[in-house]
């Protein structure tokens, strides 16, 4: 097993996004914005979810990839870090999924 993670691939977007948008996609899809980075998430999540849907596995995976690093390129443009994503989830999980929709 990998031990990559998601802290890792924050670095890595973290550089890429120094490079210049012509030798990196991450540079080039940061320097379009927000908003196309957001549609990019948005068209990976839809890709996800079909795949999940029809059962593709090995789509599934790949798809998950692309949506991971997607949603790394979004939080960095919007200047938040991965710890505070954390931060939230380890929140969350003091609760139980019910009480925590409850409380919204």
């Amino acid at each position: 097993m990998s031990d990559f993670s998601l802290s890792d691939l924050e670095r890595i977007v973290a550089t890429r996004a120094q490079a210049s948008p012509e030798e990196s996609w991450t540079a080039k899809l940061m320097a379009q914005g927000q908003a196309k980075a957001s549609k990019k998430l948005g068209e990976e999540a839809v890709e996800a979810v079909i795949a999940a849907v029809s059962g593709d596995r090995d789509n599934l995976v790949s798809e998950s990839a692309d949506l991971l690093y997607h949603l790394m390129v979004v939080l960095k443009i919007a200047d938040i870090p991965l710890q505070d994503v954390m931060s939230e989830l380890e929140r969350r999980t003091r609760q139980s999924g019910i009480q925590e929709k409850a409380s919204r």
